[in-house]
């Protein structure tokens, strides 16, 4: 998820308004548009866009670049290691815009965004500016929401999967991903991570059946 720091000149225009896919693809990937004003539409606003990357290679960067058509080694940008990292970049520079697994940008306790952080909504319908049903960012309940109803596109979301060479036999293997998709989703929330839809669940526990 995009990410930029709290105190961003034009953070309420930024929040109200969101950006679309095509201005995110002229920061990352193009590098057409290095001010913030410019990512508004034209406001004069001359602070420049500090970008900032995954310097190691990882899901979350491969997902965004691939949510702009890219590729990971295409984003532009400073590059940071780590998720922690990257969140801290960004955090540290009143002017910088990254992206982050929502447990690094929402608290787990509040529920909120972290301080110094704020998601930078995406503008889906590119009518310039965040809808009714595009404002889900206040807390991670509802971006968790969002991404399970499908509200929020995929990428930048993605799913998560076991791959094994055919059906598992080893009894402590099958044991293990039976507990992933039983008593072990409780644990998917904490760990910033978004529960299976109970029929997607019972799908994938009649593939370990014999």
């Amino acid at each position: 998820m995009p990410t930029v720091n709290a105190k961003n000149p034009l953070i309420k225009e930024l929040l109200a308004k969101g950006v679309t896919k095509e201005i995110f693809s002229k920061i990352w990937i193009e590098g057409k548009i290095t001010k913030w004003g410019e990512a508004m539409g034209g406001s004069e606003d001359p602070s420049l866009i500090h970008v900032y990357t995954r310097s190691d290679a990882c899901g979350a960067s491969e997902t965004w670049a691939k949510y702009l058509g890219n590729k990971q080694e295409d984003l532009l940008g400073v590059g940071v290691y780590g998720d922690p990292g990257l969140a801290e970049a960004v955090k540290k520079d009143v002017l910088g815009t990254g992206y982050n697994n929502i447990n690094y940008l929402y608290d787990s306790k509040t529920k909120a965004p972290v301080e110094g952080l704020k998601p930078l909504p995406i503008d889906i319908n590119g009518n310039g500016t965040i809808d009714k049903e595009e404002a889900f960012y206040n807390t991670s309940n509802e971006i968790v929401d969002a991404i399970a109803t499908g509200r929020y596109p995929s990428p930048p979301t993605r799913a998560l999967q076991f791959v094994c060479g055919g059906k598992p036999t080893n009894k402590t293997v099958v044991e293990f991903i039976k507990w992933v998709l039983t008593d072990g989703q409780k644990y998917v929330p904490e760990a910033g991570y978004i529960n299976l839809p109970s029929d997607v669940l019972q799908e994938q526990l009649k593939k370990l059946e014999i």
